[in-house]
């Protein structure tokens, strides 16, 4: 148990890790039972926590992506929908995500219907709903004040 909790320690100290990822990565190197006190232990020493995790991870990747994509990056993470849900809401609004992505990508509105669709496709991409994409390229300007 001693190298399993070093292992565990030396991977948390690089990054944070979620629960169910770090168990992955023990499982190699440990009975299952060790793994599951191992966890509950680091959990309760405040070594290990997935709303932490869930929190870095969104702050590190919200400037790219909707918070669509992002529950779903960390549902397949093993992250619960609590911490996700926690983590999501302590980022700047989506709205406001939307339009500097798309600022920066197309800056101006689309002139027919073939570059709607092409600047709606990269931004449902990202994760953002079809409807906040919508109001953004029908009315960019009205977009930019509800993101203020």
């Amino acid at each position: 148990m001693p190298a399993l909790r070093t292992r565990a320690l030396r991977m948390i100290a690089q990054r944070e890790h979620s629960r169910a990822e770090l168990a992955r990565k023990l499982a190699a190197h440990g009975e299952p039972d060790e793994i599951v006190s191992l966890l509950d232990a680091l959990a309760a020493d405040g070594y290990l926590s997935d709303t932490r995790y869930a929190e870095s991870y969104v702050a590190a990747r919200a400037s790219r992506l909707g918070d669509l994509r992002l529950a779903h990056e960390l549902e397949q993470r093993g992250v619960n929908a609590e911490a996700i849900e926690q983590a999501l809401a302590s980022t700047e609004s989506e709205t406001a995500r939307l339009k500097k992505i798309w600022q920066s990508r197309f800056g101006k509105p689309p002139g027919d219907r073939t570059e709607w669709a092409r600047q709606a496709r990269f931004l449902q991409a990202r994760g953002f709903t079809h409807d906040r994409i919508r109001a953004l390229l029908r009315d960019p300007a009205s977009a930019e004040d509800e993101a203020q």
